[in-house]
């Protein structure tokens, strides 16, 4: 499991996502940008710089 947390890219933003697939969760991550912090145009170093904070989650038993 992969895990975003926008707060790591957006100071104070309490979002996060998880997903399978980190193609999923840096979807998800991109149209949050757009929808929450009013980003119209993703640039590449967003899509990287979101990459970069993708985290493994542990799974929880």
């Amino acid at each position: 499991m992969k895990r975003f947390e926008c707060g790591s890219l957006v100071p104070g933003c309490p979002w996060h996502t998880s997903a399978d697939e980190e193609a999923e969760v840096v979807r998800r991550a991109v149209e949050h940008m757009r929808t929450t912090h009013g980003e119209t145009f993703i640039r590449e170093n967003m899509v990287k710089n979101i990459k970069e904070r993708i985290k493994d989650e542990e799974p929880v038993n």
